[in-house]
């Protein structure tokens, strides 16, 4: 059976590998029809996230079909389209039993700690399908990443006309932005990248874009967006150790830090810039079952809409050459999707 392997730094190969066993209880066997790439995967590859180990499958932004079930799976039935909760949480530690199986201390999660789905088909636990009669394999594969971001928005939590800053427009900043206009919010997004701030613009009608240059000028603009209050909400979905460590600079007295985007090395700042606003400072890791429900009503409803997402298409035949380019800035990647079948 084909799989593609990220076998070290920077790379990639295509392997073969077992068909999956029968399903046991409580398991399903899945075709793997799309999967997105987003900023895990491309760490991965870089050899830059924290909880990764080569040789690895990647793959858990996932569009599958259900096509084996085992003894006692009720929740899909064979020929279901849905999309993967990648979270393999334990049940018995104390996050689990506290119902945050987000942050499982035991958590492996499928493309990251455990081989994923970039392969024709592999067995899963059927709890973690989310299945949808209506959405195409494309949307389902985004349900993921925009789970992301509606779990990060609900960490900050922006209530009407709280003035809430996302800072990174790539995939896990827009899919916070997509739950945060939802509340009412006055939002305003910041990006390096004029580029992103433009598609910001045009897909999402948000006119307080900052382009950050390191200048300060950034800085008197949000002043003059918050008349002088700075941001009730930020949320940091770039990954970056120097946006991350000045983040709090832009954040209201009483407000919130969110950190969504992750990175390996030291997040400083002076400590008087968080004790005297007496801010908090959260982080958001994955997501949870619900927030896979909700998206995908949402955007069987219209109220998500999907097709300005995916700016970039390969197939499995063509990923090894296509996933290098990919992950650069200059392509003006969105979202990236492999046609795996």
């Amino acid at each position: 059976m084909r799989a593609i392997q990220f076998s070290d730094i920077q790379t990639i190969r295509s392997i073969d590998i077992p068909a999956p066993a029968e399903p046991g209880p409580g398991q399903a066997v899945v075709k793997t029809h799309r999967m997105g790439i987003c900023g895990t995967d491309i760490s991965c590859y870089l050899g830059k996230f924290p909880f990764f180990d080569f040789p690895r499958i990647p793959g858990h932004e996932l569009g599958v079909e259900v096509v084996a079930t085992g003894e006692g799976v009720s929740n899909v039935q064979v020929g279901d389209r849905c999309s993967v909760e990648p979270y393999m949480n334990c049940g018995e530690c104390y996050a689990c039993k506290r119902g945050a199986i987000n942050c499982c201390q035991e958590l492996k999660v499928i493309g990251v700690m455990m081989d994923g789905g970039l392969c024709d088909s592999f067995l899963i636990r059927a709890d973690k399908l989310h299945p949808s009669p209506q959405l195409t394999y494309d949307q389902l594969a985004l349900v993921e990443t925009l789970a992301i971001g509606c779990h990060a928005n609900d960490r900050g939590a922006p209530a009407k006309n709280d003035h809430a800053l996302i800072i990174g427009m790539g995939p896990i900043g827009l899919a916070t932005l997509e739950f945060a206009r939802l509340t009412d919010a006055k939002i305003s997004v910041m990006d390096m990248n004029p580029d992103r701030l433009e598609f910001v613009k045009a897909n999402y009608g948000i006119e307080n874009t900052i382009l950050f240059t390191g200048d300060g000028s950034e800085v008197d603009q949000m002043r003059s967006i918050t008349d002088g209050g700075m941001y009730q909400v930020v949320t940091d979905a770039t990954g970056n150790q120097h946006s991350m460590s000045n983040a709090l600079n832009y954040v209201a007295f009483t407000g919130k830090l969110v950190f969504v985007g992750i990175t390996t090395e030291e997040v400083r700042f002076r400590h008087p810039v968080l004790h005297r606003p007496e801010a908090s400072v959260v982080a958001s890791r994955n997501a949870l079952p619900p927030d896979f429900t909700r998206i995908i009503s949402l955007i069987e409803q219209g109220v998500i809409r999907t097709d300005p997402w995916i700016t970039h298409r390969t197939t499995f035949n063509e990923v090894q050459n296509d996933f290098p380019r990919l992950i650069k800035p200059e392509t003006g990647v969105i979202k990236a999707v492999i046609e795996v079948s």
